[in-house]
């Protein structure tokens, strides 16, 4: 193994291990948080749901522009985002604030999610790809593991702000090793446009379907639900007629393997996240 594919690794590892330890260790860390900011329910439910709905919603324009601009270019501006976002959680002084950081922080894990693996599949061979990939989705499940029991003992001993503060380091060393190892784009640039109405569709479609699941019982909810199934429909048809979609849509009708592997992908984080 050389040392640009040690290294791309070990940024991979980080990074991936870095967002699932997080949610985890929150949702530990969810009554430290309602006891300093005195959160209702719904508001506290947000500080985890803002950053898995903001890391959702950014995901696919985030995914298309990397293409555009360069995977390493966008997985560098997001390891500095998200390491920044996630020291000013640690500080955030009241409990709006740190949700909104917490929609920037899965803006900026949306960016390196997207662009982990495209990087590792450009750095390694053919024959040493399946086994970084899988390294790389172990370091997501250790970080899902070690999230409940680490933020816990954080939580319990320094208190919940420590969850944050204790990926700081992590992130500073990740950053530091995209600029001192990685000097050159990893992959091809692809020449094309992002389709923003295609991507104004699926973050509305998301955003509604998401806030309304959580306001059912009001006036509101049901329609706002509506509205939000018709974007994502709107979505599906833009993705067939633009001549440069957010996703490609015929991945699924064409390759039955691709589409049956997603579906079973989507079964076990649901259940994972759930």
């Amino acid at each position: 193994m050389t040392n640009t594919q040690r290294s791309a690794l070990t940024i991979a590892v980080l990074t991936s291990f870095l967002g699932p330890f997080l949610i985890s260790g929150v949702n530990i860390a969810l009554p430290a948080i309602e006891r300093e900011f005195d959160l209702d329910a719904v508001a506290l439910s947000w500080v985890v749901t803002a950053y898995l709905l903001s890391s959702a919603v950014f995901l696919l324009p985030i995914g298309k522009l990397a293409d555009f601009r360069g995977q390493k270019t966008v997985f560098k501006g997001g390891i500095i985002i998200f390491t920044i976002v996630t020291a000013l959680c640690g500080i955030a002084p009241n409990g709006q604030t740190l949700i909104l950081l917490r929609v920037v922080q899965g803006l900026g894990a949306a960016m390196t999610m997207t662009t982990g693996a495209p990087i590792l599949v450009s750095v390694f061979p053919p024959s040493e790809r399946g086994k970084v990939l899988g390294i790389n989705v172990a370091a997501v499940y250790l970080g899902l593991s070690m999230g409940p029991f680490i933020g816990g003992m954080l939580t319990q001993h320094f208190g919940w702000r420590s969850i944050f503060l204790f990926c700081v380091p992590l992130g500073i060393a990740a950053t530091a090793l995209v600029f001192i190892k990685l000097k050159t784009e990893m992959t091809s640039k692809i020449p094309g446009k992002i389709d923003h109405i295609g991507a104004i569709y699926y973050s509305t479609g998301l955003i509604a379907i998401v806030y309304s699941s959580s306001n059912l019982n009001k006036s509101f909810g049901w329609p706002l639900l509506l509205a939000g199934i018709v974007f994502l429909i709107l979505f599906v048809i833009r993705c067939k007629k633009s001549a440069y979609p957010i996703f490609e849509i015929t991945l699924f009708t064409r390759n039955r393997l691709f589409a049956f592997s997603n579906i079973a992908a989507l079964i076990n984080y649901s259940a994972t996240f759930s």
